[in-house]
């Protein structure tokens, strides 16, 4: 699956995401439409509502292949809360692989001038 260029910071993204859902979609929600997926296209303003956010999404995608996607879920503060990693209680131990990895000498052998424009962000 391709991955999609952001044309916008995260926070210009939000920003756009958040005007055009106050703006112009909550004003035309019902009380039916609570807890229902919104996803917005940032650049158009095009949306779909749905209880399934996948179905809204390939509704949008299939009118807008190149949607800015923004989602938001009506009557919440997030679309999703994801719990977060629990944090490790004791640290790493380093040397732990020691004699399992084997890294074969042209590992440290300078990477060829197209790879490392491409790495540099110059191009292929």
């Amino acid at each position: 699956m391709r991955t999609k260029k952001l044309h916008y910071s995260k926070d210009e993204f939000a920003r756009r995401g958040d005007r055009i859902y106050e703006q112009d979609i909550h004003p035309h929600l019902t009380p039916e439409d609570e807890g229902k997926f919104v996803l917005i296209d940032i650049e158009t303003g095009a949306y779909e509502i749905d209880a399934d956010e996948l179905a809204a999404s390939d509704r949008l995608l299939a009118r807008r292949p190149a949607a800015q996607v923004w989602m938001a879920r009506v009557g919440r503060r997030a679309a999703r809360i994801r719990r977060r990693p629990k944090q490790r209680k004791t640290p790493r131990r380093l040397g732990t692989a020691k004699g399992k990895v084997n890294v074969p000498p042209e590992f440290f052998e300078p990477l060829p001038e197209e790879i490392l424009r491409a790495f540099e962000g110059r191009g292929a």
